[in-house]
């Protein structure tokens, strides 16, 4: 059992009395004994017998947590909500919303990503233990500091971003624009502190998009205008926890800007990219061997040559999740029939016998989830071999634009896909014609993706299977405005993988 030293935070999913599924997080502070561990969960009153200590430090988390989340949400004043009617000159935009004031986006977030607020929460506790526990050790908070750069109050984060002054309004906002896609794994002693920083980064280059956060490292997609985007790749560079690791070429840009996306969401995680196993458990560090895009290419190019495949000794596997795949991939690849990346750990202990002796040819979109997947199948110790497309497939795309990879790339925001040829090789889910244009179910319940055709559309078939029509087609609004998604036949009828915890 750990010492009363021990920092932790334990999630686990408790069923409340009103019934709703909720995760518990169980903290340990230093300053406390072990026999003082309370759950914190989103609807907990904090029981009068808890210690004060703990009730002081989840108020004061949960509170740093809601302002975060709010803060994340600012937007300049728009015509939609001129600077007379808005808060100092901003409004809040969220869920494709936009509020004019304070009380209004309160109200939203606190009805609305309860959730969230709970989960950043949990994540403000396990950082403030972890500064209680460091700074009886000077030493250790010396190194903390130092890996993660200085403290960032509000002077110090403004002396941090770019200088715009010399840029107008239209030039940061307008014109051709462009979505960023990167990640640097790296230990950040300090999430929470980048957080803040990278939320008041896009905030003032006006981008949009999503960012994860972790102790192992950042993981982001934003967009906005070239210049912006160029500004905020100079500023990523400069800060001292990436200057020595991240280059511009680690930045993946697509043509598109900041329309992508319907918001800024900023956040810490325990994972930057949701594998669902601990960074701690399987570490990046473990990751297989990288091959630049052309070498990459030369291994298809070898494995394609090779007949019959199924008899090769190298398996070409896609790591992505199945609605990816499908309008896109690699030809002779193997893959895996996932609807999420964390159900990839547990696809790769179903079939460890197809990996036995075999040399692994892994990619993904960008790369990222091929440096964790790549650590997992490696803790496995059935591969000969594990390589890794560097870049993924959208840097084997700026190279080799005609090459083994057909289709579509599937992204994730409002574009849904980015083409590099003309090649259509998925079928619209109704009546078969070559169909590569995804588009959300239209039943509120569900909101899956579906490719139906403009033909199908037309007739009505706007949702991803019958059920699902027909449902949406009978189920009358809720009043309070939730819907709560449910099963239908595409997904009832796919084997739905359990998510093992390591």
């Amino acid at each position: 059992m750990p010492n009363c030293s021990d920092t932790a935070m334990i999630s686990s999913s408790v069923l409340l009395d009103g019934g709703d599924e909720v995760e518990c997080s169980i903290l340990r502070f230093p300053d406390l004994d072990l026999k003082d561990l309370l759950p914190l969960t989103a609807k907990s009153n904090l029981k009068a017998e808890s210690d004060t200590s703990v009730r002081k430090k989840y108020a004061f988390a949960k509170k740093k947590a809601f302002a975060l989340f709010v803060k994340a949400k600012e937007v300049p004043a728009t015509a939609s909500c001129p600077a007379a009617m808005c808060r100092a000159g901003l409004g809040w935009k969220c869920c494709r919303q936009t509020f004019k004031d304070l009380t209004g986006i309160h109200v939203h977030v606190a009805t609305q990503h309860s959730s969230d607020i709970q989960q950043q929460t949990g994540l403000i506790l396990k950082q403030l233990a972890a500064e209680a526990s460091t700074s009886s050790n000077p030493a250790s908070a010396d190194e903390a500091d130092r890996l993660s750069g200085p403290t960032c109050n509000s002077q110090e984060l403004s002396d941090r971003l770019p200088d715009t002054s010399h840029i107008s309004f239209d030039e940061l906002t307008s014109g051709v624009g462009e979505v960023l896609l990167y990640y640097c794994y790296r230990e950040v002693k300090d999430p929470v502190r980048l957080c803040a920083w990278q939320k008041s980064l896009c905030q003032h280059l006006h981008l949009t998009g999503k960012v994860r956060i972790a102790s192992e490292g950042i993981n982001g997609t934003v967009g906005g205008s070239k210049v912006a985007t160029s500004l905020y790749i100079e500023a990523m560079l400069s800060h001292p926890l990436f200057k020595t690791i991240l280059c511009r070429e680690d930045f993946k840009s697509s043509a598109g800007g900041a329309h992508c996306f319907p918001d800024l969401r900023v956040g810490v995680f325990e994972e930057i990219v949701p594998m669902g196993i601990n960074p701690n458990k399987v570490s990046y560090k473990e990751t297989g061997i990288h091959l630049s895009p052309e070498e990459f290419h030369k291994e298809v190019e070898k494995y394609l040559s090779q007949a019959p495949q199924a008899q090769s000794d190298t398996i070409l596997l896609d790591c992505r999740n199945f609605y990816e795949s499908k309008i896109g991939h690699f030809q002779g690849c193997l893959a895996p029939d996932i609807r999420k990346f964390s159900y990839f750990p547990n696809y790769v202990d179903e079939n460890l016998e197809l990996f036995k002796n075999k040399r692994v040819l892994m990619y993904c979109t960008g790369g990222i989830r091929c440096e964790r997947g790549s650590a997992y199948l490696r803790t496995k110790a059935a591969c000969r071999e594990v390589y890794q497309l560097k870049g993924g497939i959208h840097k084997y795309l700026e190279e080799f634009p005609d090459g083994f990879y057909r289709g579509k790339l599937f992204v994730f925001d409002q574009r849904y896909t980015i083409s590099s040829n003309e090649d259509v090789i998925a079928e619209c889910r109704y009546c078969g014609t070559l169909w590569d244009q995804y588009k959300l179910c239209s039943s509120p319940h569900c909101r899956q993706l579906v490719l139906t055709c403009p033909s199908c559309q037309a007739k009505g078939f706007t949702a991803c299977c019958p059920v699902c029509q027909e449902k949406g087609l009978k189920l009358a609004p809720n009043p309070s405005g939730w819907m709560v998604k449910e099963e239908c036949e595409c997904t009832d009828r796919r084997q739905r993988v359990p998510v093992k915890h390591m």
